[in-house]
């Protein structure tokens, strides 16, 4: 069966009648998590850009984080001292283009704001050295780097996004952690490769799902959710299968529902389909 047709195929189970096997609902919500702070970061930077240009050559970086009354912060710190802030955007939970409340007043960061910056610069100084070239860099692509701070963890995210309209990059994504004194502790590598997908499907190929396979993680990633989010708007297909030597994923991201399946259940159903 060619790629086409299985598309095809999958699009027509009815998979509301499968079971779902790992927790489909905590990758899902950690992927929201990074759609929205990423999404606020895209919101921020333009806001930023338009109403401070005199400011532009400041910037050291940015990054935005969910705060305790449940809205989202995008900050942007001096290039030449990161504990202070040149500009805040707080948006809704939700982000929205425009942000509820612009702060260029108070220019000292929060506790929390300061230990994300530190993790933040420290992810983006070991990329930049990439001493053990455990980094991978491709033409006409950059690094995003998403800091997270909750009770029981300290993480950097770095994903990677394209130069270049008509494409969504999946993969070439990491995941640094930290502890509690935000000391670097480890770093991995969440996908094994890059994959380009097309925003487009070519006239014989009006299917509205794409796929890719996983060898690292059995299910799909928060990245890959995260990234699907952020460009949903921008592309002609509306599913995505992640497929793993034990499970297949599913994520519908119009309604972001998230299912995923034992593979050799998928594989019957195919098998049936294609009868």
């Amino acid at each position: 069966m060619n790629k086409k047709a299985l598309i095809l195929l999958l699009l027509s189970f009815n998979v509301t009648a499968l079971l779902a096997q790992p927790n489909s609902d905590k990758v899902l919500k950690e992927g929201q998590l990074l759609f929205r702070l990423e999404k606020a970061s895209w919101y921020g930077t333009d806001e930023f850009l338009s109403k401070f240009p005199e400011k532009r050559d400041r910037i050291g970086g940015y990054l935005s984080y969910e705060g305790e009354d449940g809205f989202i912060y995008n900050l942007f710190f001096d290039r030449n001292n990161q504990n202070e802030i040149i500009a805040r955007f707080q948006f809704d939970n939700l982000p929205l283009s425009t942000p509820r409340f612009i702060d260029t007043l108070n220019h000292v960061p929060t506790q929390i704001e300061k230990d994300l910056i530190t993790i933040r610069q420290d992810a983006v100084e070991k990329v930049n050295s990439n001493a053990d070239r455990f980094f991978s860099f491709y033409d006409n692509t950059y690094y995003n780097f998403i800091p997270i701070i909750t009770e029981k963890e300290r993480i950097v995210y770095i994903i990677t996004g394209p130069q270049t309209s008509g494409i969504v990059i999946i993969g070439n994504d990491y995941l640094l952690k930290y502890n509690s004194e935000n000391k670097f502790i480890s770093k991995e590598k969440i996908h094994n490769s890059l994959i380009p997908i097309s925003a487009k499907m070519d006239t014989e190929n009006q299917a509205i799902a794409t796929m890719h396979s996983h060898v690292i993680s059995e299910i799909i990633d928060p990245t890959d959710i995260c990234t699907l989010l952020l460009y949903k708007d921008f592309v002609e297909w509306k599913k995505h299968y992640v497929i793993s030597k034990k499970y297949v994923s599913i994520f519908d991201m119009e309604r972001e529902e998230l299912l995923i399946m034992k593979r050799k259940d998928w594989e019957k159903i195919v098998k049936s389909q294609n009868k």
